[in-house]
């Protein structure tokens, strides 16, 4: 089993450190020639959560100059780009790697990826994915793993059939990799509730340059924290997700065990990149314009993300 993954950045350069390490065929796709050379040369450098180095070798290349010929069906597309990077020309490279008859892992935060994904990828192929793994990039080929979690993954759309042999075969490589894995058949309601935690903490550290323990610390953003929260619940909700009773709970705890960190949203504002607002509380905002209700509040922050990037 080969692991192709399309993204180097904080989760590609994990999971492939984490997967080589375990003595799998890993391959980075990046893209840009530079770091792709610099992988070959130096391999990945991970900073283990003890504070532990280690540095593996992987095969890199460029997403546009990788032949798809040698793979094979047994073989995971780990796509780890975020949304803005989803580009027409990416899209029909994917459709020709799934056409050997591997299968796609799909990591990107928010909704709408899965749309495009499927008028590419055959359903049977296509898995969404879910990790609340901790990763920050240190450079080109370095990464600091920031936070043990989970992978979850699952057909998307819903299969009502027993678990596939490739997926078997990913969860069976995950637990060889030290890697917690789950196999769900809820999938929807996964990405939903992810999408119900990275709407109230990605915006909000953004608007107020905060990491993420200090959010709920001062009582105007914790008033923030709680009105997007209950909009977005609502949205989703009326969507389909199952509601938790203590998902309002959860989501101070996410805070408290994520307290040093800084959220992708965060870095990205600060960075001066494109951010991952028009897939989050965007896809909120558009679900909401489907079932015509409003949703004031998603609005305000993603008005607010976008003015921060404009500046």
């Amino acid at each position: 089993m080969r692991m192709i993954i399309v993204g180097a950045g904080a989760l590609g350069l994990l999971y492939g450190a984490r997967l080589a390490d375990a003595g799998m065929e890993v391959v980075l796709l990046t893209r840009s020639e530079e770091q792709a050379k610099m992988l070959r040369e130096e391999g990945i450098r991970l900073t283990k959560r003890d504070g532990g180095h280690c540095q593996v070798r992987v095969q890199a290349s460029t997403i546009d100059s990788y032949v798809p010929d040698a793979l094979r069906q047994e073989d995971w597309i780990w796509l780890t780009v975020k949304q803005v990077h989803l580009s027409d020309h990416l899209l029909r490279q994917l459709g020709a790697m799934t056409a050997r008859g591997c299968s796609v892992l799909a990591l990107q935060n928010g909704i709408g990826h899965l749309d495009l994904l499927r008028k590419v990828c055959p359903k049977e192929q296509l898995n969404a994915a879910i990790t609340t793994e901790g990763a920050m990039r240190i450079d080109e080929y370095s990464v600091h793993h920031t936070g043990s979690g989970t992978i979850t993954f699952g057909s998307w759309p819903k299969n009502e059939e027993k678990a596939s042999k490739p997926q078997k075969m990913l969860l069976k490589s995950l637990f060889g990799a030290g890697i917690e894995g789950k196999l769900s058949n809820e999938m929807e309601n996964v990405v939903y509730r992810k999408l119900l935690i990275n709407a109230v903490i990605n915006p909000l550290t953004g608007i107020f340059a905060v990491k993420n323990g200090e959010l709920p610390s001062e009582p105007s953003r914790l008033r923030w924290m709680k009105a997007l929260h209950e909009e977005s619940e609502h949205i989703l909700t009326l969507a389909g997700m199952t509601k938790d009773a203590d998902s309002w709970e959860q989501l101070l705890r996410i805070c408290e065990a994520t307290a040093g960190n800084q959220s992708s949203m965060l870095r990205d504002v600060q960075a001066g990149r494109i951010t991952e607002i028009d897939w989050i509380n965007g896809g909120i905002v558009s679900l909401a314009g489907t079932m015509q209700v409003s949703a004031p509040m998603n609005e305000a922050v993603l008005t607010l993300i976008k003015t921060l990037q404009t500046n």
